[in-house]
Formats: structure tokens, sequence, C-alpha cells
């Protein structure tokens, strides 16, 4: 099976990233491709929260340097490990690799960006999951435990 892991460069994607190794049989697995979707004319550039690099370079570099993170959480678990920067809309471009690759399962993460949970599920991880050609893991946040006090 073929697995389409979505990046935004947040924690959150990488936090997707492990939950799919934390359940998943590598050997049931035959590739992994990370992908990470730059939208061509955004006024908001790629987050790289997850390579540790304090990236200030360009969209495409940010987007490899998240890319090569996410793909370091598969070093030496079993299956091929593609690394694929695509440009468009999130939402289509993750549902196009799935397709294109013939994926079994796309993994992603809802709330990445650090806007509200229902704003993300609302539009990347929701589009994916209702239009994917396959099943779609949607990693959410761990729920933040409440301050007593």
């Amino acid at each position: 099976m073929h697995v389409v892991v979505a990046t935004d460069g947040s924690r959150q994607s990488l936090a997707a990233a492990k939950q799919l190794k934390a359940f998943a049989d590598p050997a049931k697995i035959t590739e992994i491709s990370v992908v990470a979707v730059i939208r061509p004319l955004a006024s908001v550039a790629f987050a790289d929260d997850v390579s540790g690099s304090g990236f200030d370079g360009s969209f495409r570099d940010a987007a490899q340097s998240a890319v090569d993170a996410i793909a370091a959480v598969y070093d030496g678990w079993g299956p091929k490990v593609n690394k694929r920067i695509r440009s468009g809309s999130a939402a289509n471009e993750i549902i196009k690799a799935a397709r294109q690759y013939d994926a079994g399962l796309v993994v992603v993460a809802a709330g990445g960006r650090g806007l509200s949970d229902s704003v993300l599920v609302g539009s990347t991880a929701q589009r994916v999951q209702h239009y994917a050609p396959c099943p779609v893991l949607v990693v959410r946040p761990a729920p933040k435990k409440a301050r007593k006090g």
C-alpha cells in the first residue's frame, strides 16, 4: 500500500506522521510519499516548525526542509520514502497526489497552522477527507489540559 503523508510544516503534521508509524505495520506499506504544497501567490510563507532550522529562505526551501524533517521520521522503518513538493491548493494537490500514486491511505493533520480546529477541519483536512479516493487518517491536536488553580 502507498501512503501519502501531507505536511504543512507544522508540529501537528509531524505528530500526524508519527501517529502513522505508531500503529501501521511497515511490512504492509510499500511506499510513503511525504507531500508539501506551496501556494504560488500566498502572502503567508510556508510554515516550517518541524525542521528546527529557523529558516528564512524561499517558500520552496521551507517546504523542502519540512518534507525532509517528516521523511526522517520513517528513516530505517522499512517502506521506501519519496519527498514531493507540489504547487497549488493544499487540499486539491493532496487529493491529486493520492490519485496519482494510487494511495491506500492519506495522513493529514487537523489544526496544523495554529488556527482554530473548526477552521482547519472545515478546510484542508475536511476537503481531503471528503474527496480523497482512499481512507484518510485525520490526526487532531492533543486536547489542551485544563489548568488547576
